[in-house]
């Protein structure tokens, strides 16, 4: 059972200036005709806070080496967003957990990245019947209509080159900020 399915709770924001946390009330509550959410601000020092997930548990104050972590954490998409059931997954404990965590994904992606490149595409109905039952899992990841439509490797080759780059992304910015 989902934990966090059965009730609406705060969303727990950081301040990374600040190294504080605080918990935010969602913009239904206070106005229940509120289309879109307001940025949340720090109360103390006004600068934009970051919305780390309810799993979230803050460092100390004073832990400037972990709120470091927090913030290269948060700095390459690593939150503790979840439904409640498992908590939020792996989380990579230092900046070189953090690197190998980022390349294994990325090894992870190249491997799929082949499957495309190499995988022969379905010619006919029957041909694509039986592609979608060995593939099954390849063809779901590109496209969730892969059972009624053919998925071409053009199109599984731009989902994982994509998906490659916004790694590589994260991987230059943490290194970036390991080399200052």
């Amino acid at each position: 059972m989902c934990r966090y399915a059965m009730m609406v709770y705060k969303g727990h924001y950081a301040c990374f200036n600040c190294q504080k946390t605080f918990k935010r009330r969602h913009l239904k509550d206070v106005d229940r005709d509120a289309q879109t959410s307001v940025e949340a601000k720090c109360p103390e020092c006004g600068n934009l806070m970051a919305n780390m997930g309810l799993d979230f548990k803050s460092p100390a104050k004073n832990d400037d080496k972990q709120w470091a972590h927090i913030r290269d954490l948060y700095t390459v998409g690593i939150t503790f967003h979840s439904c409640g059931c498992s908590g939020p997954g792996y989380i990579p404990q230092d900046r070189k957990a953090i690197i190998d965590y980022l390349e294994k994904i990325r090894s992870e992606y190249m491997h799929a990245l082949v499957f495309w490149r190499y995988r022969t595409e379905p010619e006919n109905k029957k041909e694509r019947e039986l592609d979608y039952q060995k593939n099954r899992g390849h063809l779901w990841t590109v496209n969730r209509n892969a059972f009624k439509e053919t998925v071409t490797n053009q199109e599984g080759i731009n989902y994982w080159l994509k998906r490659i780059n916004e790694v590589e992304e994260r991987l230059h910015i943490i290194k970036a900020d390991q080399q200052k």
